[in-house]
């Protein structure tokens, strides 16, 4: 007798499904030599994390109901940020506070939503199929991954698996990116100092390529480096893991 796969629904985010698709056909790739069978519902949209963070609750909870009501049929779901993850583990179930019934389908949603590197490396065990990437990469811990969901070792150790591939750690790889989502627009002279650290910190690694597992921290890190002329590719962490790198990198250079 067969074991049936399991059914993941792919949480796509809405950086990756305006600025970098690429990410989402990764992790679908990913997932499915991972053993998976993936769906990628249609109806889905934002996980309301804008909203919850401008302390707009009502849009928030809105927005969760959507998503909860889309997803809950699934035996997991995956997301390719840790920002979106931590928004459905952490956050949803507080949205509810006060409706049991709501509050109990958030709590079981949460229970079954995972960032993708750590889906693969602490649910399934797995490590993608050997592809091969010829340099140096360092890697910029996001903060909801990293402090919400304790991403840290996952995406390094899939990254051991890439042929070719030296990782040199900055000196400081869990300091903040500056973007904050709303607040690199809000207080736009912080996000820059703080961007103009990171920056810094890459360059001293000497590192060609730079990864990560949220959008938004490699947009903001991305768009500094090209005004500073930076040849640093930037690149989602699921985009080389899938070897699905023949494209222009976040920023517009190629390899």
């Amino acid at each position: 007798m067969t074991t049936p796969k399991p059914r993941v629904g792919l949480f796509v985010t809405c950086l990756v499904d305006f600025f970098r698709p690429t990410i989402g056909f990764s992790a679908v790739k990913l997932l499915e030599d991972a053993g998976c069978e993936v769906s990628v519902p249609a109806a889905q949209t934002c996980c309301g994390q804008p909203a919850y963070n401008s302390g707009d609750r009502g849009g928030a909870r809105a927005l969760a109901e959507q998503v909860i009501a889309l997803f809950e049929g699934f035996d997991y779901v995956v997301i390719p940020s840790g920002s979106c993850a931590g928004m459905i583990k952490v956050h949803y179930p507080d949205l509810f506070v006060g409706e049991p019934g709501w509050r109990l389908r958030a709590e079981r949603l949460a229970a079954k939503t995972h960032e993708l590197t750590s889906f693969l490396v602490d649910v399934l065990g797995v490590a993608p199929l050997p592809v091969t990437w010829e340099g140096t990469a360092t890697y910029h811990d996001s903060c909801s991954g990293l402090r919400e969901l304790g991403l840290k070792a996952q995406p390094r150790r899939l990254l051991s698996s890439v042929e070719g591939l030296a990782v040199r750690e900055m000196s400081d790889p869990e300091a903040c990116c500056g973007f904050g989502g709303a607040f690199c627009v809000k207080y736009d002279e912080i996000s820059n100092a703080i961007v103009d650290r990171k920056a810094a910190d890459i360059k001293v690694t000497g590192a060609d390529l730079l990864l990560s597992g949220d959008l938004g921290c490699l947009l903001n890190i991305a768009g500094k480096l090209k005004r500073e002329g930076s040849r640093v590719e930037v690149r989602h962490v699921a985009e080389v893991l899938a070897g699905m790198t023949s494209g222009p990198a976040i920023g517009g250079t190629r390899k």
